[in-house]
C-alpha cells in the first residue's frame, strides 16, 4: 500500500510540475506576443509619419535590423522593402493585412514558416495618400520556446522528482503507519482515521458473525466426533484425492493406525488390494462393498462416493464387524443341513418298511419287527422335532413361566427316570447335596439335568458311574454331573455344545440321540444367566459344572 501511495504522490507531483510549466510557457508566449505587437504598432506609427513627410528618403535612412518595412502602392505594387528589391517582388494586394488596411485603415495577420518553427507577425496602416505601410517581425513558436527552455525544465523536473520522492516516501509512511497499527481483533478500539470507522464497524460485525459460525462449527464437529468416536462401526472420510480427513477410534483399531495417518493417502495406510479396487468402483458407480477377514474377524466394507454440486468431493468408508452374523449364517446353514439329514434318515427307513408292508413283500413274522422299527423312528422324529422347537424358543427368547425350583428335587426325579436306562448298561446313577432352591423355568432346568445325565449314561462304559451333586451359597446354585465314561478329547471340547455336533458319529448313531441335547443345555443355561464349564480327559471321564444365579429371572 505504501508503494502505491508513494507512486501516486510522485505521479501527482510530476504531473503538477508538467502542467505548471506548460501553463507558464503558454502565458509567457501570449504575454511576449502582446508586447511584440504593441512594439510593432508603435514602430509602424513612427515609420508612417516619417514616410508621409519624407517618403522613401525617410525609409532609406531607417536602420531596422529586427523589423522588415514594406511600402505598397494602391494597386498592390511594392514601392519599398528594406530586405528585398521591390522590382523582384510580386504584387501584395492580396495579402491579408494589406487588404484590411486598404479597407479599414489598419490590418494585422500572422503566418508560419514552412517548417512551422517560426511565425511572422504583420501590422499594416493606410497612409494619407492611400498607400499602405507594413511592418513585420519574426516570432518563435511555443514548441521552439519549450525547446529553448528544455535545460532549465529538466533541472527543475529532476529537483522536483527527488524532492517529491523524499517527501512522498515520508508521507506514505506516515499515512500507512496508523493502518499497520490497527488491532483487527478489537476494531472499535482503534484510534485512527475517521474515514475508516465504517470499515472497522463492518469488520467488527463480520468478526462476531465469524465467531458465531466457528462456535457452531466447533459444536457440530464435537458432536460428530462424539457420535463417530462411540460407533462400533469403523468410519473413514477421504477427500477427492484419497487423503484421510477423519478416522474414528474403531477404524484406528481396525487398520492399526494412530492420528498421524490424517492427511495421508488411504493407500499408504492400508495396502490391501481390495481397498484400491473397490475405491475405484465406488468412484465409477457411486457405491461398492466387499467382505474381508481382518485381525481374525470378518468385516463388510461399504464405500460410497460423496458428491457436492455435481462434483466428487470425497469417499466415505464404513466397515462393519459381521463375524457373529457370518457365524450365525453359517450355523443356520449347517443347522438346516443337519435337520434335513436327521429328518430324512428315519423317514427313509419308515418309508422303506411301509413300502415292503404295502407291497406284500414282507413276511408275516417280520411285520411286528417292522412296526416296532417304524414306531421307534417315529418316536425319534417326535423327539427331534420337540428339541428343535425348544431350541427355537430359546433362540427367540420366548417368555416362559418362572417359579421357585429345587434343583436337588429335579436331580432326584431325573435319577428315578433314568434308573432303568442306567441299570441296563450296568451304570450306577446317584445324586447328593443340597436342595438348591432357585428361581427359573422348571421345564428347562429339568431338561438341563436330564440331558447331562442322559449323555453321561450314553457315553459311559459298563460298570461305570454317574454322580450328580447340587450345592449352593448365598448367590449361586451349582449343578455338577460327573461320569466315568469315554471322555472328550481336548480338540472337541469347545464344540460339543454345538447343534448336531458329535465326537464319535458311529457311536452316536447307535445311541439314537438327536445331537441337540448339549445344545439345549447351553441355551437353557444362558436363558437363566448361568455359566457352564467342562473338564474331561479321554478314557477317564467328564465333569460338567453349571452355576445358576439364585434370583436371575425374578
Amino acid at each position: 500500500m505504501s508503494s502505491k501511495i508513494f507512486k501516486a504522490i510522485l505521479l501527482i507531483a510530476f504531473s503538477t510540475l508538467l502542467g505548471t510549466l506548460l501553463i507558464i510557457t503558454v502565458c509567457m508566449f501570449d504575454y511576449f506576443g502582446t508586447v511584440q505587437k504593441n512594439q510593432l504598432v508603435g514602430e509602424l506609427s513612427i515609420a508612417a509619419r516619417g514616410t508621409e513627410v519624407a517618403g522613401k528618403d525617410f525609409l532609406n535612412q531607417l536602420d531596422l535590423k529586427n523589423y522588415r518595412i514594406t511600402w505598397v502602392a494602391k494597386d498592390g505594387t511594392v514601392l519599398f522593402d528594406n530586405e528585398i528589391n521591390p522590382a523582384n517582388m510580386e504584387n501584395h494586394a492580396d495579402r491579408e493585412e494589406i487588404k484590411e488596411a486598404f479597407e479599414h485603415g489598419t490590418g494585422s495577420s500572422s503566418r508560419y514558416s514552412k517548417t512551422l518553427t517560426k511565425k511572422t507577425v504583420y501590422e499594416a496602416v493606410r497612409l494619407t495618400d492611400g498607400t499602405v505601410l507594413r511592418i513585420s517581425a519574426g516570432r518563435i513558436t511555443v514548441f521552439v520556446l519549450l525547446l529553448s527552455m528544455i535545460q532549465p525544465i529538466l533541472i527543475v523536473s529532476i529537483f522536483v522528482v527527488i524532492l517529491s520522492a523524499v517527501l512522498g516516501k515520508r508521507m506514505a509512511k506516515r499515512i500507512v503507519e496508523p493502518l499497520n497499527r490497527l488491532d483487527l481483533d478489537n476494531p472499535l478500539e482503534n484510534d485512527t482515521y475517521e474515514e475508516l470507522s465504517p470499515l472497522l464497524r463492518c469488520i467488527q460485525g463480520q468478526q462476531r458473525e465469524i465467531q458465531r459460525t466457528l462456535a457452531c462449527l466447533k459444536q457440530k464437529r464435537d458432536e460428530f466426533n462424539q457420535i463417530t468416536g462411540n460407533m462400533r462401526e469403523s468410519l473413514i472420510l477421504l477427500d477427492n484425492a484419497g487423503a484421510i480427513i477423519t478416522i474414528n477410534l474403531s477404524a484406528k483399531k481396525l487398520f492399526r493406525v494412530t492420528d498421524t495417518c490424517i492427511g495421508r493417502n488411504i493407500i499408504e495406510v492400508d495396502r490391501h488390494q481390495n481397498i484400491r479396487d473397490f475405491m475405484q468402483k465406488s468412484m465409477e458407480n457411486g457405491h461398492a462393498e466387499f467382505r474381508e477377514n481382518r485381525n481374525g474377524r470378518e468385516y463388510q466394507f461399504d464405500l460410497s462416493r460423496i458428491v457436492s454440486d455435481d462434483a466428487v468431493v470425497g469417499t466415505v468408508i464404513l466397515a462393519f464387524d459381521i463375524t457373529e452374523q457370518a457365524e450365525a449364517e453359517r450355523g443356520r446353514r449347517e443347522f438346516t443341513a443337519n435337520v434335513s439329514h436327521e429328518l430324512k434318515t428315519p423317514l427313509q427307513g419308515i418309508i422303506g418298511y411301509t413300502d415292503l408292508m404295502e407291497s406284500g413283500l414282507a413276511k408275516s413274522e417280520d411285520i411286528p419287527r417292522f412296526v416296532g422299527y417304524i414306531k421307534k423312528e417315529a418316536s425319534r422324529l417326535v423327539t427331534l422335532i420337540e428339541d428343535i422347537i425348544r431350541l427355537s424358543q430359546l433362540d427367540e427368547g420366548t417368555d416362559m413361566p418362572v417359579s421357585e425350583v429345587s434343583l436337588g428335587h429335579l436331580a432326584d426325579e431325573v435319577c428315578k427316570t433314568l434308573f432303568d436306562a442306567a441299570k441296563s448298561k450296568n451304570i450306577s446313577l446317584s445324586w447328593s447335596g443340597a436342595d438348591g432352591n432357585m428361581y427359573g423355568v422348571k421345564r428347562l432346568l429339568y431338561e438341563i439335568v436330564y440331558n447331562l445325565c442322559d449323555n453321561a449314561i450314553t457315553y459311559n462304559r459298563s460298570g461305570g458311574s454317574v454322580k450328580i451333586t447340587v450345592s449352593e451359597d448365598d448367590k449361586n446354585v451349582r449343578l455338577e454331573v460327573a461320569d466315568t465314561g469315554i471322555g472328550i478329547p481336548a480338540e472337541h471340547q469347545e464344540r460339543v455344545f454345538e447343534r448336531f455336533y458329535r465326537v464319535d458319529k458311529s457311536h452316536s448313531k447307535q445311541s439314537g440321540g438327536t445331537g441337540l441335547g448339549l445344545s439345549i443345555v447351553k441355551h437353557a443355561v444362558a436363558y437363566h444367566h448361568g455359566k457352564i464349564a467342562l473338564e474331561s480327559e479321554p478314557n477317564k471321564g467328564t465333569v460338567i459344572t453349571v452355576a445358576f444365579p439364585k434370583k436371575s429371572l425374578v
